[in-house]
């Protein structure tokens, strides 16, 4: 019984040691260098000369979201007459426009212009990018709001780095419309953790090792210098930001950077459905911009002088190894194993992921000293943690969904949500089933 109890814990065991190397570490090492870090939680006006900034906003039906986004930009602490806004539209069919133009009315300090645009984003950002003018372009998505000094605190981190070309903000949960939300509202208060520390847990060790693997596509801001030397954002890929962050990595032989302090809040997720396709959208475009940069280049012998390699590892070859032994406990018992080590061996699984969970907690409040608000109410929900484990595992199946649909379906780029793909695996199965009966029964 000792024997067979050591065997099977062995088992398991091996399979305890593939979160703690690429989680759990990772988790550590951001532990012990945030701590030693030093966060001011003020930001001084850089001497001489403030740049000249250019704010790109793409739109599409955006008039429920529009008003409130140029309206943080407007009441940015930046000196106001060195913002220009330029609202690329892309076909929207909705009052976009209409309220633009009560934007333009109500916030007569801020120069804004309205540039018709193709369809599609990446289109939409690369005309707004020809009429940009002055040191820096920005760029942030119509949905969501920026913090007071996240433009001062970006164009500071410039003048201190002149090594870096680009940088990418802090991308939050509004959680003025989390704590507002009738449905879904765990769902959404998991989200903001995620991106909190996949941000001031994650990237910020990242952007000090020059590491940073993609910029967000919600908040970015360039040099127009290293912009206009770029291929501008690519059209043909739904991952045009990991595309532009690759550009700069890889064409320019130039540096990507975090600005932690710099904060851009979006809407939170709707539903199940939307983070479902949205995770496959982006596993698709991390999966397209490799294939383009880096396919002749990825070894497993580089796995630690190649950051690139080991991301791949943890987005696709820890996230399917989760997915598979997630489905293959359920059929662990009729070979034998015992079903209360299998929940043992599943606890354990759960509170190695759940001291990973803690660790970051206490890096993201580490780093969320320069916003007592914001860290406050992180604080406040410290027990949103212990479900971190449950939902990461769910995103991890999305991952896998996401690989395999860009796979089978490299021509199609709209992503079909669960419920549909759900209805056709199961109207599948049903065939398959009757194909089955139908066959054995020409057997007998």
């Amino acid at each position: 019984m000792f024997n067979q109890v050591v065997i099977q814990m062995g088992f398991w065991t091996a399979w305890l040691v593939i979160p703690a190397i690429f989680e759990l570490s990772p988790a550590i090492v951001a532990f012990f260098r945030n701590h030693f870090s030093k966060i001011s939680s003020k930001q001084e006006y850089h001497p001489g000369r403030m740049p000249q900034l250019t704010v790109i906003v793409p739109i599409y039906n955006s008039g429920d979201t529009l008003y409130d986004c140029l309206k943080s930009i407007a009441e940015s602490n930046y000196p106001k007459h060195l913002i220009s806004i330029i609202c690329a539209n892309n076909k929207s069919t909705d009052n976009s426009f209409e309220v633009y133009k009560q934007a333009q009315m109500d916030f007569r300090n801020v120069r804004m212009q309205w540039l018709e645009a193709n369809q599609g984003k990446a289109k939409a950002l690369n005309t707004a990018i020809y009429g940009s003018t002055g040191d820096y372009v920005f760029t942030i998505d119509s949905d969501g709001t920026l913090s007071k000094d996240a433009l001062l605190n970006m164009a500071v981190n410039f003048n201190k780095h002149p090594e870096v070309m680009a940088q990418t903000g802090t991308i939050l949960s509004n959680n003025e419309l989390i704590k507002n939300s009738k449905k879904h509202r765990l769902l959404r208060l998991e989200e903001y953790y995620e991106y909190a520390i996949a941000f001031l847990a994650g990237r910020t060790v990242e952007s000090k090792d020059d590491q940073i693997f993609t910029m967000s596509g919600a908040f970015s801001a360039f040099r127009r210098s290293a912009l206009m030397q770029s291929r501008l954002y690519n059209v043909e890929t739904v991952g045009e930001d990991t595309d532009m962050t690759f550009q700069i990595r890889y064409y320019l032989k130039e540096r990507v950077m975090l600005c932690p302090n710099a904060i851009f809040y979006v809407e939170p997720i709707s539903d199940w459905d939307e983070l479902y396709v949205q995770r496959q959208r982006w596993q698709r475009g991390e999966i397209e911009v490799i294939r383009t940069f880096l396919s002749e280049k990825l070894n497993l012998k580089r796995i630690w002088s190649n950051f690139i390699v080991r991301r791949l590892l943890v987005d696709h070859t820890v996230a399917f190894l989760k997915v598979i032994w997630l489905f293959a406990i359920f059929v662990l018992i009729p070979f034998g194993y015992s079903p209360i080590l299998i929940i043992m061996s599943l606890l354990l699984m759960y509170l190695l992921y759940l001291f990973i969970g803690f660790l970051n907690f206490t890096n993201v409040m580490h780093y969320l000293k320069f916003d007592p608000i914001e860290r406050k109410y992180f604080r406040n929900h410290w027990w949103v943690t212990f479900m971190m484990p449950i939902y990461n595992l769910i995103v991890s199946f999305f991952r896998v969904m996401g690989v395999i649909n860009t796979m089978l379906k490299s021509g199609k780029w709209q992503t079909d949500n669960f419920k549909s793909e759900y209805l056709a695996a199961k109207k599948v199965i049903k065939q398959d089933l009757k194909r089955g009966k139908r066959t054995n029964g020409k057997n007998l």
